[in-house]
């Protein structure tokens, strides 16, 4: 039993050191990148090869943020383990209610109503789920800090007092892909499916944008990994417009910053 003792304090002795020399390095290159384009905030990126995080505001990447949109990947994971959504070809009827953008008046299949952020699609999973199952489902995947109550089922990941911050958002992204969430081999295709962006010379882009507006407010989520030959990167991009932003470009702009950060560290 001694030795067993002394065997499990190494391994445990072990895990937190390596954790701890996971290195954060300021890339001024991305400060660059951030101001060039009129906005504030963060874009950090992971290096799983290394186990180094690249920034050019680490503050920023710790401090918590509604998730909007981002929140769509746990979302479909939840819909499709509780059998909600059948597949990534389940068809989402629209009512014939005009809606905030017109690509979402349509009959949507659930592909995409991710890649178009159809709000009113994953409002109809949200309240099919319910408030328990999506709890508990919260609670075994971790992400982030979630204030779900009955009150704010279909809305609680795009106001009020749910946060995630930078670091948690790549946790979520890692532990996905390296199939540590404890969810079916199925469901990680389909969202691997249902989240790829674009295949390049250069690598796979997988991803999800997000963007919430409080009082006016915008805040801008970008998220998701890169697969090149030999690693994976992962990223997430937290941005809002300042005075000189131009609002209609800013959207465009998750992306743009990422991948431009990106090509830094690759």
């Amino acid at each position: 039993m001694k030795i067993l003792n002394i065997i499990l304090t190494v391994g445990i002795l072990i895990s937190c050191h390596q954790k701890n020399n996971t290195k954060e390095i300021l890339k001024s290159e991305f400060q660059s990148i951030i101001n060039s384009n009129h906005v504030e905030g963060s874009i950090l990126i992971y290096d799983a090869q290394k186990d180094v995080f690249y920034s050019n505001n680490f503050d920023w990447a710790k401090t918590g943020r509604l998730p909007a949109s981002t929140y769509k990947i746990p979302h479909s994971i939840i819909a499709l383990e509780t059998k909600v959504v059948e597949n990534d070809s389940t068809l989402f009827k629209w009512n014939g209610e005009k809606r905030a953008y017109k690509i979402w008046e349509q009959d949507l299949m659930l592909r995409d109503a991710f890649q178009y952020s159809c709000v009113p699609c994953y409002q109809e999973i949200a309240n099919k789920i319910g408030e328990k199952r999506m709890n508990e489902y919260l609670k075994k995947l971790q992400f982030g800090e979630m204030n779900v109550t009955s009150k704010n089922l279909d809305v609680f990941w795009l106001e009020g007092t749910s946060k995630i911050n930078q670091f948690q958002q790549i946790d979520f992204l890692k532990r996905l892909v390296n199939s540590e969430l404890k969810i079916s081999k199925r469901t990680e295709e389909i969202l691997k499916r249902i989240s790829f962006i674009e295949d390049n010379k250069k690598y796979k882009l997988y991803g999800k944008t997000g963007l919430s507006i409080r009082n006016g407010n915008y805040n801008g989520w970008f998220v998701g990994y890169v697969e090149t030959k030999n690693n994976t990167y992962f990223f997430a991009t937290n941005i809002e417009p300042n005075e000189n932003t131009n609002k209609e470009l800013f959207p465009k702009l998750r992306k743009e910053l990422t991948l431009k950060a990106l090509e830094f560290i690759k």
